[in-house]
């Protein structure tokens, strides 16, 4: 029987995937770790750091989209555009938990700032969605397209011989394209280019203070 909710339930929805997003188990799909069948590589003390700084903005980076992702959801007109926002999301918990693990197994941690960058992204994202949802995709297809590229860019530091970080990051790569597909498939509105730019500033700041913190 297909249960309808109320704009409580779906608040209450959300409360619980933020919790679940900065201080639990997110719910993932059935997608298995890209990095789970592969040898660990033999990386030096300082190799081993970088790359765990690399995925812990990963991760964040990915606790930044599950925001986005639930704001619009929570604010979009459309069910159709609501339930791609959902499986979307749920793709990118698969990305917050195989980042986590590949965080933990080089020993590093996550970032103290998730709490923040949830909050800011998810407030976005409900703005978004109240812009209209021409509006709320293109914002999607744009974060998505930004977020490609910047993974490429971690792939070009990782060390070729680090197979299970290069596995999870490709198989996201694939992922991130797929939904900037999808949304430009479904409507998305071009943005103009100051926001663009905005967007990459913000990004870079979030980058850069991740890294350390």
């Amino acid at each position: 029987m297909h249960r309808t909710y109320s704009p409580f339930d779906h608040l209450l929805i959300q409360l619980d995937q933020a919790v679940r997003t900065v201080f639990g188990r997110p719910h993932v799909t059935e997608r298995p770790d890209p990095a789970a069948d592969l040898p660990d590589a033999d990386l030096s003390d300082v190799q081993r750091d970088h790359v765990a700084r690399l995925m812990r903005i990963n991760h964040t980076g990915e606790v930044c989209a599950q925001a986005l992702y639930q704001g619009q959801a929570l604010t979009a007109r459309l069910p159709g555009v609501r339930e791609s926002m959902e499986r979307a999301a749920a793709e990118e918990n698969d990305h917050l938990d195989w980042c986590e693990r590949r965080v933990q197994d080089l020993g590093g941690r996550l970032s103290l700032l998730n709490p923040f960058f949830y909050a800011g992204s998810f407030a976005i994202g409900a703005i978004a969605g109240l812009a209209g949802d021409r509006w709320s995709l293109g914002f999607v297809a744009e974060t998505e397209r930004q977020v490609e590229r910047h993974l490429g860019e971690h792939l070009a530091e990782v060390p070729v011989e680090d197979q299970r970080t290069r596995a999870v990051l490709e198989q996201m790569k694939v992922d991130e394209a797929g939904h900037a597909t999808k949304a430009v498939e479904s409507g998305a509105a071009a943005l103009p280019e100051p926001v663009r730019d905005l967007m990459r500033l913000t990004a870079k700041v979030m980058t850069g203070t991740v890294y350390h913190l």
